[in-house]
């Protein structure tokens, strides 16, 4: 597909309440895209949703945990009496844990897994009936360019994102034949709150980090890849060039990986 309208394209995204997805919520609102966004935290999602009508778009919200199956079904019932159809789902809600793996626990590596792959292939096999065949209907996922290569004291987020890049590929080409396009976007660092709201701390994480894109430069090159019908997008030049970096120097990447972080402990961050 060379390009794709998105204007009245009826729109689910989850995790929309701050960074990456409240800025795709806002590119998309500046599209006149109609919008369900779902997220956990009701007065961050009450603002976004605030602010892509304020843009233009037409918006409904669900509140709650999309790990839950009572919130996903909440989703599929809103695109079902409200729609009928959904043309395009974001799989944005993403949780990521930091620090030694050696000091993480079960419940860290299962928090990250259910939300970063669980939730999304679930969420997506409860709406595929809901997408339309043949069409121009589109499923969005946001991985990281840590699911290219992964970092060290970052293997719970690093393992889902590779998890969740690997699943998009298989539903990719299961989909093709009903004219359904899968993108992955694989963002690098991002300028975000991701880590400033903690659901778990073990100890203080000193860790280093190059500067990132804004969320908004981020969400606008994921939002023209969907209009493109592109099947993978790194919005971050740096990001590409650590995956083609590692393909040909991957013992100089590792050395390079060693040094980039030496954080203590762990701890557990979500959008």
């Amino acid at each position: 597909m060379s390009h794709r309208l998105l204007q009245d394209r009826r729109t689910v995204i989850t995790g929309a309440s701050r960074g990456i997805g409240r800025e795709l919520a806002l590119a998309l609102a500046r599209r006149r895209t109609r919008l369900l966004l779902v997220a956990r935290s009701a007065e961050a999602l009450a603002q976004t949703a605030a602010d892509c009508t304020a843009a233009g778009a037409a918006v409904d919200t669900v509140i709650g945990d999309v790990t839950e199956s009572a919130t996903r079904d909440d989703i599929r019932d809103a695109v079902a009496q409200r729609w009928g159809e959904v043309d395009l789902l974001v799989n944005n809600a993403g949780v990521s844990a930091h620090g030694p793996f050696a000091r993480s626990d079960e419940a860290t590596f299962r928090r990250v897994m259910e939300v970063n792959l669980f939730a999304p292939a679930e969420l997506t096999r409860l709406l595929l009936p809901l997408l339309p065949r043949g069409g121009d209907a589109a499923i969005v996922n946001v991985g990281s360019i840590l699911g290219h290569r992964a970092a060290p004291f970052n293997s719970e987020y690093s393992a889902s994102k590779a998890a969740l890049r690997a699943w998009s590929e298989s539903l990719r080409a299961e989909l093709a034949g009903d004219g359904i396009d899968v993108l992955l976007a694989s963002p690098g660092t991002t300028d975000t709150e991701f880590f400033e709201h903690l659901v778990a701390k073990r100890s203080e994480m000193p860790w280093k980090s190059a500067k990132g894109l804004p969320a908004a430069v981020v969400a606008e090159q994921i939002v023209r890849a969907i209009e493109r019908g592109r099947r993978e997008v790194f919005p971050n030049w740096r990001g590409r060039a650590l995956v083609v970096a590692n393909r040909l120097f991957p013992g100089a990447v590792d050395g390079w990986m060693k040094r980039y972080s030496a954080p203590q402990g762990a701890t557990v961050s979500t959008d």
